[in-house]
Protein backbone atom coordinates (compact mmCIF):
# COMPACT_ATOMS: atom_id res chain seq x y z
CA UNK A 1 0.00 0.00 0.00
CA UNK A 2 1.17 3.23 -0.88
CA UNK A 3 1.82 5.56 1.66
CA UNK A 4 -1.19 8.41 -0.07
CA UNK A 5 -3.45 5.50 0.48
CA UNK A 6 -2.30 5.00 4.47
CA UNK A 7 -2.77 8.52 4.84
CA UNK A 8 -6.03 8.36 2.95
CA UNK A 9 -7.31 5.53 5.21
CA UNK A 10 -6.18 6.94 8.33
CA UNK A 11 -8.07 9.99 7.94
CA UNK A 12 -11.07 8.11 6.98
CA UNK A 13 -10.56 5.89 10.32
CA UNK A 14 -10.09 8.95 12.60
CA UNK A 15 -12.89 10.88 11.34
CA UNK A 16 -14.93 7.48 12.14
CA UNK A 17 -13.84 7.38 15.39
CA UNK A 18 -14.48 11.17 15.66
CA UNK A 19 -18.09 10.33 14.88
CA UNK A 20 -18.73 7.34 17.10
CA UNK A 21 -17.11 8.97 19.92
CA UNK A 22 -18.86 12.38 20.01
CA UNK A 23 -22.80 11.59 21.11
CA UNK A 24 -22.59 15.79 21.43
CA UNK A 25 -21.96 18.08 18.77
CA UNK A 26 -19.66 21.35 19.19
CA UNK A 27 -22.90 22.96 19.27
CA UNK A 28 -24.55 21.17 21.72
CA UNK A 29 -26.07 22.83 24.91
CA UNK A 30 -24.62 20.16 26.74
CA UNK A 31 -20.94 21.19 27.93
CA UNK A 32 -18.47 18.91 27.03
CA UNK A 33 -16.19 17.45 29.86
CA UNK A 34 -12.33 16.18 29.91
CA UNK A 35 -9.89 15.74 32.23
CA UNK A 36 -7.79 18.72 31.83
CA UNK A 37 -11.43 21.22 32.82
CA UNK A 38 -13.34 18.54 35.25
CA UNK A 39 -11.64 20.21 37.92
CA UNK A 40 -12.25 24.10 37.13
CA UNK A 41 -15.88 23.58 35.59
CA UNK A 42 -17.02 20.70 38.10
CA UNK A 43 -15.26 20.25 41.23
CA UNK A 44 -14.55 24.35 41.68
CA UNK A 45 -17.63 25.16 40.48
CA UNK A 46 -19.93 27.43 42.97
CA UNK A 47 -22.94 26.16 40.61
CA UNK A 48 -24.78 22.59 41.09
CA UNK A 49 -23.41 20.66 38.06
CA UNK A 50 -24.89 17.65 36.74
CA UNK A 51 -22.51 15.19 34.84
CA UNK A 52 -23.59 12.37 32.74
CA UNK A 53 -20.94 9.49 32.04
CA UNK A 54 -21.37 7.88 28.54
CA UNK A 55 -19.65 5.93 26.81
CA UNK A 56 -20.29 6.65 22.73
CA UNK A 57 -21.37 2.52 22.11
CA UNK A 58 -23.89 2.38 24.43
CA UNK A 59 -27.61 1.72 23.14
CA UNK A 60 -29.28 3.70 25.90
CA UNK A 61 -26.49 6.49 26.86
CA UNK A 62 -27.16 7.46 22.58
CA UNK A 63 -31.46 7.29 23.76
CA UNK A 64 -30.52 9.32 26.30
CA UNK A 65 -29.09 12.06 24.36
CA UNK A 66 -31.96 14.35 22.97
CA UNK A 67 -33.48 14.24 26.73
CA UNK A 68 -29.84 15.77 28.06
CA UNK A 69 -29.92 17.91 25.37
CA UNK A 70 -33.51 19.08 26.94
CA UNK A 71 -32.76 19.06 30.52
CA UNK A 72 -29.62 21.71 29.15
CA UNK A 73 -32.05 23.96 27.29
CA UNK A 74 -34.30 24.30 30.46
CA UNK A 75 -31.78 24.57 32.90
CA UNK A 76 -29.42 27.08 31.28
CA UNK A 77 -28.45 29.78 33.18
CA UNK A 78 -29.47 27.92 36.20
CA UNK A 79 -27.24 24.93 36.38
CA UNK A 80 -24.89 23.11 34.08
CA UNK A 81 -25.86 20.19 32.14
CA UNK A 82 -22.46 18.31 31.65
CA UNK A 83 -21.20 15.32 29.76
CA UNK A 84 -18.25 13.14 30.41
CA UNK A 85 -16.63 10.38 27.77
CA UNK A 86 -16.24 7.50 30.37
CA UNK A 87 -15.01 5.10 27.66
CA UNK A 88 -12.24 7.60 26.25
CA UNK A 89 -11.40 8.86 29.69
CA UNK A 90 -11.23 5.61 32.69
CA UNK A 91 -9.62 6.69 34.69
CA UNK A 92 -11.69 9.64 35.45
CA UNK A 93 -14.95 7.50 35.75
CA UNK A 94 -13.22 4.93 37.70
CA UNK A 95 -12.41 7.96 40.15
CA UNK A 96 -16.28 8.66 40.33
CA UNK A 97 -17.08 4.85 40.43
CA UNK A 98 -18.96 4.63 37.38
CA UNK A 99 -19.66 1.00 36.49
CA UNK A 100 -22.63 1.44 34.04
CA UNK A 101 -23.86 3.46 31.49
CA UNK A 102 -25.22 6.28 31.44
CA UNK A 103 -24.29 7.32 34.84
CA UNK A 104 -25.84 10.38 36.17
CA UNK A 105 -24.17 12.56 38.96
CA UNK A 106 -25.00 15.65 40.52
CA UNK A 107 -22.11 18.05 42.23
CA UNK A 108 -23.10 20.91 44.49
CA UNK A 109 -20.60 22.67 45.84
CA UNK A 110 -19.00 21.62 49.07
CA UNK A 111 -20.81 18.31 49.49
CA UNK A 112 -19.73 14.48 48.00
CA UNK A 113 -21.36 13.96 44.10
CA UNK A 114 -24.96 12.19 44.38
CA UNK A 115 -25.97 9.63 42.09
CA UNK A 116 -29.28 10.38 40.50
CA UNK A 117 -31.51 7.09 40.10
CA UNK A 118 -34.91 8.20 38.49
CA UNK A 119 -36.56 8.06 35.50
CA UNK A 120 -34.52 9.33 32.36
CA UNK A 121 -36.83 11.89 31.25
CA UNK A 122 -36.40 15.49 31.13
CA UNK A 123 -39.04 16.86 34.18
CA UNK A 124 -38.15 14.43 36.33
CA UNK A 125 -34.09 15.10 35.91
CA UNK A 126 -34.63 18.72 36.04
CA UNK A 127 -36.91 18.66 38.97
CA UNK A 128 -34.18 16.65 41.30
CA UNK A 129 -31.76 19.13 39.97
CA UNK A 130 -34.05 22.14 41.03
CA UNK A 131 -34.31 20.33 44.65
CA UNK A 132 -30.46 20.39 44.98
CA UNK A 133 -30.47 24.41 44.12
CA UNK A 134 -33.00 25.15 46.18
CA UNK A 135 -31.35 22.99 49.54
CA UNK A 136 -28.48 24.77 48.54
CA UNK A 137 -29.73 28.36 48.11
CA UNK A 138 -31.44 27.53 51.14
CA UNK A 139 -28.22 26.85 53.34
CA UNK A 140 -26.50 30.26 51.68
CA UNK A 141 -30.07 32.54 52.86
CA UNK A 142 -29.31 30.90 56.59
CA UNK A 143 -25.67 32.10 55.97
CA UNK A 144 -24.67 28.13 56.11
CA UNK A 145 -21.17 27.28 54.25
CA UNK A 146 -21.79 25.10 51.73
CA UNK A 147 -21.23 21.35 53.05
CA UNK A 148 -21.95 22.54 56.68
CA UNK A 149 -23.34 19.69 58.89
CA UNK A 150 -26.97 19.56 59.80
CA UNK A 151 -26.48 18.36 62.93
CA UNK A 152 -28.70 21.03 64.59
CA UNK A 153 -31.51 20.68 61.94
CA UNK A 154 -34.41 18.54 63.44
CA UNK A 155 -35.83 16.09 60.97
CA UNK A 156 -39.07 16.16 58.89
CA UNK A 157 -39.65 12.69 59.13
CA UNK A 158 -42.95 11.93 61.03
CA UNK A 159 -42.88 9.56 63.82
CA UNK A 160 -45.98 7.40 63.30
CA UNK A 161 -47.48 5.30 65.81
CA UNK A 162 -50.54 2.97 65.55
CA UNK A 163 -53.07 5.79 67.02
CA UNK A 164 -51.93 8.22 64.50
CA UNK A 165 -51.02 6.06 61.27
CA UNK A 166 -54.05 6.04 60.06
CA UNK A 167 -55.16 9.54 60.48
CA UNK A 168 -51.84 10.57 59.02
CA UNK A 169 -51.32 8.24 56.03
CA UNK A 170 -54.05 5.99 55.42
CA UNK A 171 -56.18 9.01 55.20
CA UNK A 172 -54.18 11.42 53.66
CA UNK A 173 -54.38 12.62 49.45
CA UNK A 174 -50.22 12.68 50.18
CA UNK A 175 -47.65 10.42 48.87
CA UNK A 176 -45.87 9.08 52.00
CA UNK A 177 -42.72 7.10 52.14
CA UNK A 178 -42.60 5.38 55.46
CA UNK A 179 -39.72 3.59 57.08
CA UNK A 180 -39.75 0.76 59.58
CA UNK A 181 -36.77 0.14 61.92
CA UNK A 182 -35.48 -1.59 64.67
CA UNK A 183 -33.31 0.62 67.07
CA UNK A 184 -30.86 -1.61 67.59
CA UNK A 185 -30.39 -2.34 63.47
CA UNK A 186 -27.18 -1.38 62.27
CA UNK A 187 -29.07 -0.90 58.84
CA UNK A 188 -30.70 1.35 60.00
CA UNK A 189 -28.68 3.36 61.82
CA UNK A 190 -26.53 3.79 58.42
CA UNK A 191 -29.98 4.93 56.90
CA UNK A 192 -30.92 7.65 59.53
CA UNK A 193 -28.69 10.10 58.20
CA UNK A 194 -29.98 9.40 54.51
CA UNK A 195 -33.95 9.39 55.87
CA UNK A 196 -33.00 12.87 57.59
CA UNK A 197 -31.61 14.56 54.89
CA UNK A 198 -33.89 13.52 52.29
CA UNK A 199 -36.85 13.60 54.51
CA UNK A 200 -35.91 17.96 55.00
CA UNK A 201 -35.67 17.84 50.60
CA UNK A 202 -38.58 16.69 50.33
CA UNK A 203 -40.84 18.51 52.72
CA UNK A 204 -43.95 20.29 51.09
CA UNK A 205 -43.67 17.56 48.13
CA UNK A 206 -43.72 13.78 49.79
CA UNK A 207 -44.31 13.18 52.93
CA UNK A 208 -41.46 10.96 54.98
CA UNK A 209 -42.58 9.47 58.16
CA UNK A 210 -40.55 6.21 60.57
CA UNK A 211 -42.17 3.64 62.71
CA UNK A 212 -40.43 1.90 65.72
CA UNK A 213 -40.93 -2.02 65.14
CA UNK A 214 -40.02 -2.55 68.80
CA UNK A 215 -42.88 -0.22 70.21
CA UNK A 216 -45.16 -0.68 67.33
CA UNK A 217 -45.39 -3.99 66.58
CA UNK A 218 -49.30 -3.95 65.49
CA UNK A 219 -48.32 -2.12 62.60
CA UNK A 220 -45.32 -3.90 61.71
CA UNK A 221 -47.89 -7.35 61.60
CA UNK A 222 -50.47 -5.07 59.61
CA UNK A 223 -48.03 -4.33 56.31
CA UNK A 224 -46.11 -7.90 56.88
CA UNK A 225 -42.38 -6.42 57.84
CA UNK A 226 -40.24 -9.10 57.97
CA UNK A 227 -36.48 -7.11 58.04
CA UNK A 228 -35.25 -3.81 58.87
CA UNK A 229 -35.08 -1.54 57.45
CA UNK A 230 -38.57 -1.75 55.26
CA UNK A 231 -39.72 1.74 53.57
CA UNK A 232 -43.45 1.50 52.13
CA UNK A 233 -44.68 3.27 49.49
CA UNK A 234 -48.02 4.86 50.24
CA UNK A 235 -49.54 6.21 46.95
CA UNK A 236 -53.02 6.94 45.79
CA UNK A 237 -54.39 3.64 46.95
CA UNK A 238 -52.91 3.71 50.66
CA UNK A 239 -54.70 0.29 50.90
CA UNK A 240 -51.70 -1.12 48.49
CA UNK A 241 -48.68 -0.16 49.19
CA UNK A 242 -45.38 -1.17 47.63
CA UNK A 243 -41.72 -1.25 49.00
CA UNK A 244 -39.20 0.44 48.14
CA UNK A 245 -36.18 -1.60 46.72
CA UNK A 246 -33.75 1.21 45.79
CA UNK A 247 -30.64 2.41 46.74
CA UNK A 248 -30.58 3.19 50.80
CA UNK A 249 -28.97 6.92 50.28
CA UNK A 250 -30.91 10.37 50.26
CA UNK A 251 -30.52 11.46 46.22
CA UNK A 252 -31.81 7.67 45.48
CA UNK A 253 -34.86 8.30 47.89
CA UNK A 254 -35.52 11.47 46.46
CA UNK A 255 -35.36 11.14 43.04
CA UNK A 256 -37.66 8.09 43.13
CA UNK A 257 -39.86 9.82 45.45
CA UNK A 258 -40.01 12.60 42.79
CA UNK A 259 -40.78 10.16 40.20
CA UNK A 260 -43.64 8.23 42.16
CA UNK A 261 -45.45 11.66 42.59
CA UNK A 262 -45.96 12.07 38.90
CA UNK A 263 -47.84 8.51 39.01
CA UNK A 264 -49.14 8.36 42.36
CA UNK A 265 -52.10 11.17 42.33
CA UNK A 266 -55.38 10.08 42.65
CA UNK A 267 -57.32 11.24 39.07
CA UNK A 268 -59.64 14.49 39.72
CA UNK A 269 -62.94 14.39 40.50
CA UNK A 270 -66.35 16.21 40.03
CA UNK A 271 -68.96 15.13 42.07
CA UNK A 272 -72.74 15.76 41.65
CA UNK A 273 -73.92 17.58 45.27
CA UNK A 274 -77.04 15.03 45.98
CA UNK A 275 -77.15 15.32 49.78
CA UNK A 276 -75.17 16.35 53.26
CA UNK A 277 -72.61 13.66 53.22
CA UNK A 278 -71.18 14.82 49.68
CA UNK A 279 -71.13 18.38 50.53
CA UNK A 280 -69.22 17.14 53.72
CA UNK A 281 -66.92 14.67 52.42
CA UNK A 282 -65.75 16.99 49.53
CA UNK A 283 -65.75 19.90 51.04
CA UNK A 284 -65.41 19.72 54.66
CA UNK A 285 -61.59 19.25 54.35
CA UNK A 286 -60.64 20.56 51.42
CA UNK A 287 -58.87 24.21 51.02
CA UNK A 288 -61.18 25.46 48.40
CA UNK A 289 -64.47 23.58 47.24
CA UNK A 290 -65.70 25.05 43.94
CA UNK A 291 -69.20 24.51 43.22
CA UNK A 292 -71.03 25.23 39.89
CA UNK A 293 -74.67 26.02 39.12
CA UNK A 294 -75.24 24.56 36.14
CA UNK A 295 -78.94 25.15 33.86
CA UNK A 296 -82.12 22.99 34.31
CA UNK A 297 -81.65 19.97 31.88
CA UNK A 298 -84.86 21.34 29.78
CA UNK A 299 -82.25 24.25 29.09
CA UNK A 300 -79.04 23.00 28.52
CA UNK A 301 -80.32 18.78 27.25
CA UNK A 302 -77.76 16.04 28.15
CA UNK A 303 -74.87 17.24 25.62
CA UNK A 304 -75.37 20.35 27.11
CA UNK A 305 -74.92 19.80 30.50
CA UNK A 306 -71.74 16.94 30.40
CA UNK A 307 -69.92 19.66 28.56
CA UNK A 308 -70.01 21.91 31.01
CA UNK A 309 -68.79 18.98 33.26
CA UNK A 310 -66.13 17.79 31.08
CA UNK A 311 -64.89 21.58 31.65
CA UNK A 312 -65.21 21.19 34.94
CA UNK A 313 -63.11 18.20 34.66
CA UNK A 314 -60.80 19.73 32.99
CA UNK A 315 -60.16 22.21 35.16
CA UNK A 316 -59.81 19.84 38.31
CA UNK A 317 -56.93 17.59 35.83
CA UNK A 318 -54.54 21.16 35.88
CA UNK A 319 -55.20 21.62 39.98
CA UNK A 320 -55.55 18.03 40.90
CA UNK A 321 -52.49 18.63 42.93
CA UNK A 322 -53.41 21.27 45.09
CA UNK A 323 -55.98 21.01 48.18
CA UNK A 324 -59.65 21.54 46.05
CA UNK A 325 -62.94 19.87 45.43
CA UNK A 326 -65.28 20.27 42.47
CA UNK A 327 -68.96 19.57 42.69
CA UNK A 328 -71.80 20.69 40.19
CA UNK A 329 -75.55 20.99 40.70
CA UNK A 330 -78.37 22.04 38.78
CA UNK A 331 -80.64 24.78 39.10
CA UNK A 332 -82.73 25.03 42.00
CA UNK A 333 -81.62 21.88 43.71
CA UNK A 334 -79.91 23.45 46.54
CA UNK A 335 -82.14 26.27 46.92
CA UNK A 336 -80.73 27.06 50.36
CA UNK A 337 -77.17 27.03 49.14
CA UNK A 338 -78.13 29.26 46.17
CA UNK A 339 -79.90 31.50 48.49
CA UNK A 340 -76.23 31.89 50.77
CA UNK A 341 -74.16 32.83 47.93
CA UNK A 342 -76.71 35.13 45.97
CA UNK A 343 -77.36 32.10 42.91
CA UNK A 344 -80.48 32.08 41.25
CA UNK A 345 -82.79 33.22 38.77
CA UNK A 346 -81.44 33.44 35.47
CA UNK A 347 -77.86 33.42 36.36
CA UNK A 348 -76.87 29.71 35.37
CA UNK A 349 -74.59 28.43 35.00
CA UNK A 350 -72.59 29.73 37.75
CA UNK A 351 -69.75 28.99 39.89
CA UNK A 352 -68.43 29.97 43.21
CA UNK A 353 -65.43 29.07 45.63
CA UNK A 354 -66.42 28.05 48.91
CA UNK A 355 -64.62 27.70 52.21
CA UNK A 356 -67.15 26.33 54.63
CA UNK A 357 -64.62 26.23 57.44
CA UNK A 358 -63.89 30.16 57.13
CA UNK A 359 -67.76 30.79 56.36
CA UNK A 360 -66.67 32.87 53.17
CA UNK A 361 -67.34 32.80 49.43
CA UNK A 362 -66.31 33.90 46.49
CA UNK A 363 -68.39 34.37 43.01
CA UNK A 364 -67.25 33.59 39.35
CA UNK A 365 -67.81 37.12 38.19
CA UNK A 366 -66.27 36.81 34.16
CA UNK A 367 -67.99 34.06 31.74
CA UNK A 368 -68.35 30.81 32.73
CA UNK A 369 -65.81 29.65 30.10
CA UNK A 370 -62.50 27.61 30.62
CA UNK A 371 -60.03 30.06 30.79
CA UNK A 372 -61.59 32.31 32.98
CA UNK A 373 -62.35 29.53 35.41
CA UNK A 374 -58.57 28.89 35.53
CA UNK A 375 -57.99 32.35 36.38
CA UNK A 376 -60.84 32.40 38.77
CA UNK A 377 -59.04 29.00 40.84
CA UNK A 378 -55.40 30.99 40.66
CA UNK A 379 -57.27 33.43 42.27
CA UNK A 380 -58.82 32.04 44.52
CA UNK A 381 -55.87 29.96 45.65
CA UNK A 382 -54.16 33.13 46.20
CA UNK A 383 -57.01 33.86 49.32
CA UNK A 384 -58.71 36.58 50.55
CA UNK A 385 -59.48 38.54 46.96
CA UNK A 386 -63.07 39.26 46.52
CA UNK A 387 -64.33 37.04 49.32
CA UNK A 388 -67.69 37.55 50.97
CA UNK A 389 -69.40 36.20 54.17
CA UNK A 390 -71.48 33.04 54.69
CA UNK A 391 -74.24 34.05 57.10
CA UNK A 392 -74.51 30.75 58.04
CA UNK A 393 -73.80 27.22 56.97
CA UNK A 394 -76.11 26.25 54.01
CA UNK A 395 -78.18 23.23 54.42
CA UNK A 396 -78.29 20.56 51.44
CA UNK A 397 -81.25 18.07 50.57
CA UNK A 398 -81.07 15.09 49.38
CA UNK A 399 -81.80 14.20 45.96
CA UNK A 400 -81.82 11.62 43.52
CA UNK A 401 -78.72 11.82 41.51
CA UNK A 402 -78.70 13.04 37.61
CA UNK A 403 -79.45 9.62 35.16
CA UNK A 404 -77.27 10.94 32.11
CA UNK A 405 -80.11 11.26 30.03
CA UNK A 406 -82.45 14.59 28.66
CA UNK A 407 -85.53 15.59 30.56
CA UNK A 408 -88.67 15.11 30.18
CA UNK A 409 -91.45 17.62 29.51
CA UNK A 410 -94.50 16.99 31.53
CA UNK A 411 -97.59 17.27 29.87
CA UNK A 412 -100.65 17.91 31.49
CA UNK A 413 -104.67 17.06 30.40
CA UNK A 414 -106.07 19.24 28.12
CA UNK A 415 -109.17 21.46 29.74
CA UNK A 416 -112.15 23.36 28.26
CA UNK A 417 -113.20 26.59 29.60
CA UNK A 418 -116.54 25.58 30.02
CA UNK A 419 -115.28 22.23 32.32
CA UNK A 420 -113.43 24.80 34.11
CA UNK A 421 -116.46 27.29 34.57
CA UNK A 422 -118.94 24.72 34.54
CA UNK A 423 -121.50 24.67 37.93
CA UNK A 424 -121.08 21.50 40.02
Amino acid sequence: MSPASQLVLLIISCVLVSSVSALYSPSSPVFQLTPSNFKSKVIDSNSVVIVEFYAPWCGHCKALTPIWEKVATILKGVARVAALDADAHRSLAQEYGIEGFPTIKIFVPGKPPMTYQGARDAKPIVEFTLAQIKGLLKERLHGKPSGTSEKTEPSKSVELKSNNFDEFVSKSKDLWFVEFFAPWCGHCKKLAPEWKKAANNLQGKVKLGHVDCDVEKSLMGRFNVQGFPTIMVFGADKDSPIVYDGARTASAIESFALEQLETNVLPPEVSELTDPDVMEEKCGSAAICFVAFLPDILDSKADGRNKYIEMLFSVAEKFKRSPYSFLWTAAGMQHDLEKHVNVGGYGYPALVALNIKKKVYAPLKSAFEHDHIIQFVKEAGLGGKGNLALQDIPQMVKIEPWDGKDGEIIEEDEFSLEELMADE
